[in-house]
């Protein structure tokens, strides 16, 4: 049996550990409020630019691009988004755990499928299971802009342009709210999607294009696919500010919890030992009659 003095060291413990945990929820909770608000304003954008250019994709038939073109897939990038910190419930496990099994259900489709991490939880995961890491970006967090954004898109896409790849894949949590995130695996490049699209209503009606339709698309393409990435990290900084904040506030009520049960077992432990010595005295008593 512990000690009272164990007992009670083990309670100052618990709660210097639920204090910690208590602020950091507070922390995640203010930083949380930002990132919300940057990616519900990115969404509208994003989904616009979509629009756009699977509806000029869809009036310019015999206009090829070269990021609408597929051809076949022999090497595959993942890009994969993580965080630099832990303490953030299952938000990187989750992602790790979705790439991983994408790469053992097509390790014989493909030649080869290369990892690019963001964040420095998915670099170590790779790296300890020995994966082929194509390239990292570490500290991208600390400065999440569209210009780091489209840093990355122009690095994968000149890869793309050079046959260096065949297809792009977009793994990260995607911000549902602060208590739920949801894994995605896009395909973000070819545009097969984007240029598949456009059976609309306003695929039917043209327009007059200055200076024309290939300039156009021209300038939209590298923009779409810098605000694919720039999207995405902005949804798995508040998708990690979510998790955290919920896993801290599960770790708070964990330690309130255990001090209760830890105060419970302390005052069991000082009644029975008060009991033993009052039974010690009456003892000693009788034996002096």
């Amino acid at each position: 049996m512990a000690s009272l003095r164990d007992i009670r060291k083990r309670i100052r413990s618990v709660k210097n550990t639920q204090q910690i945990t208590k602020a950091m929820k507070m922390v995640a909770a203010a930083k949380l409020r930002k990132a919300q608000d940057a990616i519900i304003a990115a969404r509208p954008y994003a989904e616009s630019l979509d629009q756009m250019i699977a509806d000029l994709a869809a009036r310019s038939e015999g206009l090829a691009h070269p990021l609408l073109q597929s051809r076949p897939v022999k090497k595959v990038d993942v890009i994969v988004l993580t965080s630099d910190r832990g303490l953030a419930g299952g938000f990187n496990s989750n992602v790790t755990r979705r790439v991983s099994r994408f790469m053992f259900e097509n390790a014989k489709n493909y030649e080869a499928i290369r990892v690019i991490t963001i964040g420095r939880k998915g670099n170590e995961f790779f790296k300890r299971r020995g994966s082929e890491i194509l390239k990292d970006y570490p500290g991208l967090y600390s400065r999440v802009s569209f210009a780091t954004a489209q840093q990355v898109a122009e690095d994968v896409t000149a890869r793309f342009l050079a046959g260096e790849t065949d297809a792009v894949f977009l793994a990260y949590n995607e911000f549902i709210s602060a208590i739920s995130q949801k894994v995605v695996l896009s395909q973000m490049l070819p545009l097969q999607s984007v240029g598949s699209e456009g059976a609309g209503t306003t695929a039917m009606i043209d327009f007059e294009y200055e200076p024309d339709r290939r300039q156009v698309l021209d300038r939209l393409m590298p923009q779409a696919i810098a605000i694919k990435v720039y999207r995405a990290l902005l949804e798995s900084v508040a998708s990690e500010h979510g998790a955290r904040m919920s896993a801290m506030d599960n770790a708070t009520n964990n330690a309130s919890d255990m001090i209760g049960r830890l105060t419970l077992y302390y005052n069991r432990t000082r009644q029975a030992a008060i009991t033993k010595e009052l039974m010690e005295i009456v003892s000693g008593a009788e034996a002096l009659k």
